[in-house]
C-alpha cells in the first residue's frame, strides 16, 4: 500500500495543483487586488502547512513515547504555548498582513476611477455607465490599469458579485449600495459568477468582465455612444 502511494503522490500532487488556475480561480489573479489576495493566501497556506507538519510530529512523538517508563511532565506550559502565545501570535500576524491588504482594496475617492453602476436582478445583472448614458446586461467592458468603482445594489433578493481574478466579492443589497474597488492589469476575458445563492436561476447568474487596453476602451465607448444615439433617434 505504502509502494503504491509512493508511486502515485507527484500525480496526486498536480491533480491538487490543477485547480489553481481557470476562469473561476483566484490563485490565478489578473488584476492587483487579486494579487495581493493570492499572496495572502498563498502565505496563510504555508503557516497552516508549517502547523500541520507540526502537529504530526507531535503526533508521532506521542505515539512513540513509553508512557509507561517515562513520567508525566507538567502540562502548564503546554497550554501556556500551545493554548494561548500559538493563537495570540498567529491573530496578530494574520491581522498584520490582511488589514494593510483590506485597505488598498477600498473605494478610495479617486478622480480617475471609471464608475458604473450593477443592479442584481433574479437572474441577470444591469450594467449601467452613469455618465456615458450606456446600459446592457450581463457584460461589464473596463480598461486596463485603471480602477473601476462599482456601485453594487439588488432590485429583489440578496446577490454577491464576484469575479474571482480581479477582486474580491460583495454582497448586493436590497435598497443599500456597496461600492467595490476592481481592476484589471492586462487584457482578456473574465468570468464572474453570482457567489450567494438567489433562488433557482442562481447556478446561471453569471457574467463576463471584459478588459480593454485603455485606446480600445475608448473606441468600444465611442462605438456605443454612437449606437445608443442612433437607437434614440
Amino acid at each position: 500500500m505504502r509502494q503504491s502511494v509512493a508511486v502515485f503522490w507527484p500525480a496526486i500532487l498536480l491533480l491538487s495543483l490543477s485547480g489553481c488556475g481557470g476562469p473561476f480561480s483566484s490563485l490565478d489573479p489578473k488584476g492587483p487586488a487579486a494579487a495581493e489576495v493570492a499572496l495572502l493566501w498563498w502565505g496563510m497556506f504555508f503557516v497552516a502547512s508549517v502547523v500541520l507538519l507540526a502537529l504530526i510530529a507531535l503526533w508521532h512523538y506521542a505515539i512513540k513515547r513509553k508512557t509507561d517508563k517515562q513520567p508525566v511532565g507538567a502540562t502548564s506550559s503546554w497550554i501556556i504555548w500551545g493554548g494561548i502565545v500559538l493563537p495570540t501570535v498567529t491573530i496578530i500576524v494574520l491581522l498584520v498582513a490582511g488589514l494593510p491588504v483590506g485597505q488598498r482594496m477600498m473605494p478610495l475617492s479617486d478622480e480617475n476611477a471609471l464608475r458604473i453602476n450593477v443592479t442584481g436582478h433574479q437572474w441577470y445583472w444591469q450594467v449601467t455607465y452613469p455618465d456615458h448614458a450606456l446600459q446592457m446586461s450581463d457584460v461589464l467592458h473596463i480598461p486596463v490599469d485603471t480602477p473601476v468603482h462599482l456601485s453594487l445594489t439588488s432590485a429583489d433578493v440578496i446577490h454577491s458579485f464576484w469575479v474571482p481574478r480581479l477582486a474580491v466579492k460583495l454582497d448586493l443589497l436590497p435598497g443599500r449600495t456597496n461600492v467595490l474597488r476592481i481592476e484589471a492589469s492586462e487584457p482578456g476575458i473574465f468570468r464572474g459568477q453570482c457567489a450567494e445563492y438567489c433562488g433557482v436561476g442562481h447556478a446561471h447568474m453569471q457574467f463576463t468582465v471584459i478588459a480593454h487596453s485603455q485606446s480600445d476602451f475608448a473606441l468600444w465607448l465611442k462605438q456605443e455612444s454612437i449606437q445608443e444615439l442612433t437607437l434614440d433617434d
